[in-house]
């Protein structure tokens, strides 16, 4: 009875190795970089050109800003022992004030920047993400895994490309 039992067991076990290596062996598997394909978009790339063309004016500022920074202290550094206490203390005060003021905009400019690069890359990734499960489901992926999360893989699994060229395709930009 007890051998009975065994063989069984032994078979019901040979039988899911079996259909388990069958199964293994039809899975279908992508690798895709969604980072690269998110950053070399055309809507990234049109998007960075912008913000760059928005933000220009602001880091012209603060450019400006530094410069004065600089010739203050160039003064002070020229003037010193030349000038009276009161215009040293004038001189260092408004080297003061310029200080903080270039760091208040600085800092409120990459504020401004970080947060609408952040809002720009996510919305991006999430529609670039659409588009990889779409194109895995018209290919038949079972699999699409991130090179990111992703030790070893063969260059011909990588979707990259064909995600981009899909992305920039769903979601063109007006030159």
């Amino acid at each position: 009875m007890s051998r009975i039992l065994g063989i069984r067991v032994l078979s019901v076990c040979s039988a899911l190795l079996f259909m388990g290596g069958a199964a293994y062996a039809q899975t279908k598997v992508a690798v895709v970089s969604l980072q690269r394909a998110v950053l070399e978009s055309d809507e990234i790339q049109k998007a960075s050109a912008a913000m760059e063309t928005k933000y220009k004016p602001r880091q012209q500022e603060i450019e400006k800003i530094q410069r004065d920074v600089q010739a203050l202290q160039q003064q002070l550094q020229t003037g010193a022992g030349k000038l009276t206490q009161q215009a040293e203390a004038d001189l260092t005060a408004q080297g003061q004030r310029k200080q903080r003021e270039l760091q208040r905009i600085s800092e409120d400019l990459q504020a401004d920047v970080e947060r609408e690069r952040n809002d720009v890359l996510g919305a991006t990734t999430r529609r670039m993400a659409e588009v990889v499960k779409k194109l895995a489901e018209e290919k038949g992926y079972d699999v699409v895994v991130d090179t990111s999360n992703t030790v070893y893989f063969k260059v011909a699994l990588d979707i990259t490309a064909e995600a981009l060229a899909a992305f920039n395709k769903a979601y063109p930009v007006a030159k």
